[in-house]
């Protein structure tokens, strides 16, 4: 998809899958991405992609994100992990993230293959996760929301304990 106007020489978008229209971002200058990635701000304005692929204005973004309770928190996808760091409670409530299961460990280091997507919430911690294949990591830690796709193959590096609500979806 060519971009046009002031925001050309800031984006690169692409459809995320050819069964929905959402976008993925390719980074090119500093791009802040939102509302669940589906919004971007960079230094020439803010393109806006929703599930029906209709640009909205800026003002929708931020009732929007009000609404979701997105706002104040900060999203970012990183080898295929996306992480929303500090989401509102009431995003947690929404999400109903206080009746998922629970799980822990201590500090240690272990592979994990994801059969379903998860989602997890973490009460305490620090983690890094290596994906197979891969020498960098990905980052997140206490009040994190994080979410991995399904067939993720990984080493977790667990520096702090982890406790964290989760939810897997097969």
């Amino acid at each position: 998809m060519a971009l046009t106007g002031a925001l050309a020489p800031t984006l690169h978008v692409a459809p995320a899958a050819s069964h929905c229209r959402l976008f993925q971002v390719r980074r090119t200058h500093a791009v802040e991405v939102g509302l669940q990635g589906n919004y971007l701000r960079g230094p020439g304005g803010v393109l806006v992609c929703t599930r029906s692929g209709r640009a909205r204005s800026v003002t929708s973004v931020r009732a929007s994100m009000a609404e979701s309770g997105t706002a104040g928190s900060r999203v970012e996808e990183k080898l295929g992990v996306r992480i929303e760091r500090g989401p509102s409670e009431a995003r947690l409530q929404e999400l109903g993230i206080r009746s998922w299961p629970k799980w822990g460990c201590q500090a240690s280091k272990f592979p994990w293959t994801y059969d379903g997507k998860e989602t997890c919430y973490l009460l305490k911690g620090k983690v890094k996760v290596y994906p197979e294949g891969s020498s960098d990591f990905v980052e997140f830690g206490a009040g994190d929301l994080v979410v991995f796709p399904k067939g993720m193959s990984c080493t977790w590096e667990v520096s702090e304990a982890v406790d964290k609500h989760y939810e897997f979806e097969y």
